[in-house]
This record gives C-alpha cells, sequence and structure tokens, in this order.
C-alpha cells in the first residue's frame, strides 16, 4: 500500500471503533439477559447453557463463506449487512415466548457475529500503522471494554425496570445506530481483493492457527463464567451483580492500552504468561465469592487475565500474515474463539445439573464449575510455552512481506 498511516486515530480507525462499540454494546446486554431469560421461561440449566452458546453454532457455520467474502467484497458493506442481522435477532427476542424461539434468534444473532466480528478486527488491523498494531489493537478493544461496563449492567437494570422483551427492544434500537455508523466507515479506494472462493486457505490463515487455539482455551473458560454469572450471583442472593461487569470493565479500560504497549515493547509472551496465572485467580475468587465486594474483586482480577489475552491474540493473529489475509486471520481468530465459546456453557451448564443432581447445593455446584474451568488455564499455560517461538517466526515473516509489498 503507498498510502501509509502514521497516526491510530485515522478516518477509518475512528469509524471502526465507534461502529464497534454500539455493536458490542448491544450484544453484551444480550449476553447477559438472554441466558437469565430461557432461565425465566423453564429451562434446565444445560438448556440455559445450551441457549447461550448457540450463537456460536451458526457464527461457525457462516465463517467458510463469510471469511473469503472479506477479502474479496467490500467490507463496509459486509459489516452493514451484519449489523442488521444483530438487529433482527434483538426485535426478534422482544417477540419470542418460549425457548424454541429464543434459540432460533440466537442462530440468526450468531451469523451476524460470524460476519460482524472478524470484519471489524481486518478493518481495525489494516487502517493501523505496523508497528503499532499492538497498541492500536488494544485501543480498539478499549470499544469493547466500553461496551463490557455499560452492557450487562445497562441490561440488567432495564430488565429490572421494565421488563426483558423491553430491554431487548432497546437493544434492537441499539443496533439500529450500530448500522447508521457503519454506513458511515469510509471505503478503501486502494484496498487489495482477491477473488472470490471458497478454499480451506481463505477460510483459515495457518499462521493464525497457532494463537488461535490458544483462544480456543481460554475462551472456554471465559464462556462458562460470562454465561452463568447472572443466574450465579441471583442463586447467592446477590442482587447487584451487573456491577461485577463494571468492575471487570472498568479495569479493562485502564489496562488493554497498557497490554498492547507492553507487547509491543517486551513481546506478547511477556504479557500473555502472567495474564493466565491472573486469570486463574478470577476464577477462584468467583469459586468463593459470596458478597457483592467478592464479586467486583473477580471482575477486576478478570480484566487482568481473560481481559489482556483476547486483544493480544487478536493483535498476534493479525501480526502472523500478510496484510491482504487480515480477513481470513481475523476469522480464524474468530472461528476458534468460536468453539471455546460453544463448549464452554455446555460443558458447564452439565456439570451444574449433573453436581445439582448428586444432591450437591446449586452453589457450590457453581463454585465447583467455576474451579473445573482451572484446568484449560493450565492446558493454555503449558500449550503457549511450545508455541511462542512459532508465533514469533511468523510475525517476523509477515512483517517483512508487508514492508516489501508497501515499498
Amino acid at each position: 500500500m503507498k498510502n501509509k498511516k502514521e497516526t491510530i486515530w485515522n478516518a477509518t480507525f475512528i469509524a471502526v471503533f465507534i461502529a464497534n462499540c454500539f455493536q458490542n454494546l448491544g450484544q453484551h446486554m444480550m449476553n447477559s439477559l438472554v441466558p437469565k431469560y430461557a432461565n425465566s421461561l423453564g429451562a434446565a440449566t444445560w438448556l440455559v447453557g445450551f441457549v447461550s452458546s448457540m450463537f456460536a453454532v451458526t457464527a461457525l457455520a457462516i465463517r467458510p463463506f463469510s471469511s473469503p467474502a472479506s477479502d474479496s467484497f467490500s467490507k463496509k458493506k459486509l459489516l452493514v449487512f451484519a449489523e442488521i442481522l444483530f438487529m433482527v435477532a434483538m426485535f426478534g427476542y422482544s417477540i419470542s415466548n418460549s425457548v424454541g424461539l429464543v434459540i432460533a434468534f440466537r442462530l440468526i444473532h450468531g451469523i451476524g457475529s460470524g460476519i460482524a466480528a472478524p470484519l471489524c478486527l481486518a478493518l481495525a488491523s489494516n487502517s493501523l500503522p505496523e508497528d503499532k498494531m499492538g497498541s492500536g489493537i488494544g485501543i480498539f478493544s478499549v470499544g469493547q471494554a466500553i461496551s463490557q461496563a455499560i452492557g450487562p449492567t445497562m441490561g440488567l437494570s432495564l430488565q429490572g425496570a421494565l421488563g426483558y422483551k423491553p430491554t431487548f427492544a432497546i437493544g434492537g434500537a441499539i443496533m439500529i445506530a450500530a448500522i447508521i455508523l457503519a454506513i458511515r466507515i469510509p471505503e478503501n479506494p486502494n484496498e487489495e481483493r482477491q477473488p472470490f472462493k471458497i478454499t480451506l486457505d481463505r477460510i483459515v490463515a495457518k499462521q493464525a492457527v497457532l494463537p488461535g487455539l490458544f483462544m480456543t482455551i481460554v475462551s472456554t473458560s471465559y464462556a462458562t463464567w460470562s454465561a452463568f454469572i447472572a443466574i450465579y450471583g441471583e442463586a447467592i442472593g446477590v442482587s447487584q451483580v451487573g456491577l461485577y461487569f463494571t468492575a471487570y470493565a472498568i479495569a479493562l479500560l485502564a489496562l488493554r492500552p497498557l497490554a498492547g504497549k507492553l507487547s509491543d515493547k517486551l513481546g506478547f509472551d511477556k504479557v500473555l504468561i502472567p495474564a493466565l496465572f491472573i486469570f486463574a485467580l478470577n476464577l477462584v475468587a468467583l469459586s468463593r465469592a459470596r458478597t457483592l465486594p467478592g464479586f467486583i474483586l473477580a471482575g477486576i482480577l478478570g480484566a487482568a487475565g481473560y481481559g489482556l489475552c483476547q486483544p493480544l491474540c487478536q493483535s498476534l493473529s493479525m501480526q502472523s500474515v500478510r496484510r491482504n489475509q487480515r480477513g481470513a486471520a481475523g476469522n480464524t481468530n474468530y472461528m476458534f474463539q468460536d468453539i471455546g465459546m460453544l463448549a464452554g456453557p455446555v460443558i458447564g451448564g452439565a456439570v451444574v445439573d449433573r453436581l445439582a443432581a448428586s444432591g450437591t447445593p446449586k452453589v457450590d455446584a457453581y463454585s465447583h464449575m467455576y474451579l473445573l474451568m482451572l484446568i484449560p488455564l493450565g492446558l493454555a499455560l503449558v500449550y503457549i510455552f511450545f508455541v511462542r517461538g512459532k508465533i514469533k517466526e511468523n510475525i517476523q515473516a509477515a512483517a517483512a512481506a508487508n514492508t516489501q509489498q508497501a515499498g
């Protein structure tokens, strides 16, 4: 590319950043409410986990098509289409009176997520200078942190005041704002596009597989924790559990930009490995939490744990490939993350049901389930020790290729 960008805050990055904020605001509202709503409709705990993770099924199913499309067609137009699907899903939740309907609209939600998330990541990364990729993706993910700060608390507060269906409709209205913002993203006339074809290398960027596998392992624990946190808090009797998400996101706002800078300066492994240990402390704190301050402490630890692992892995995926492969790289990152997001709640819900059936009190069953999620984190720690050298080699090779292409 001849148009070399020297600053993170260019017009495209700003537009994508704001659109992504609105998209994630609506999504985080729904992610805290949909499992709770399914529970209120009488779903068993395993089915609550199933409903929560259903969006990952269609997100995975659409990726073989969305990834080649993102590198072949207008990313902006594809993003607008995805935001429309988000809107349909959220208005759909507002008219759902059965678990079956909730699942149906959750599947539509997943299609939108499968298209939109990697598109936003690719649009943002392509607007960034190569030497500021870690910092830029860290700042980009702050938008997700803002959404996490506002979304769950807003959703739970609105649900308490207005009920589920009006709150779902408000989420749909927020997605209308996201659509308008996506329309305002500038088109890149110099964007390099490949002919559309569905092949393995267009769906999965092989250099992004290593950080992607790490995301599968870690997001299994994260998805379990996030799917059941509102129900867990309710079972304990903590009425303001939404403040957990607020504490998580406020800490994230402070830590994510710093993590990106440290990763650019010191190397990703020197940030990623400590983050895993802190994530483990988050799960231990959650398993022991019985009061609101305990939940708030766990939220802060979660921000310093998983909250740092996610953007670093996104950055590694983008840095590991050539510029014209970043649609596939973003798709690869989210595909592997979706696998964890699909597996985690189903496994966690089954564990809780099994323990409850054996006579374990419900609160204790959730506590044991959170402790069980330490196992994936141990596997992730071993894994990153083995593959960090190869990831660094891929990053160096991609940087050299991008420099040669820019020249």
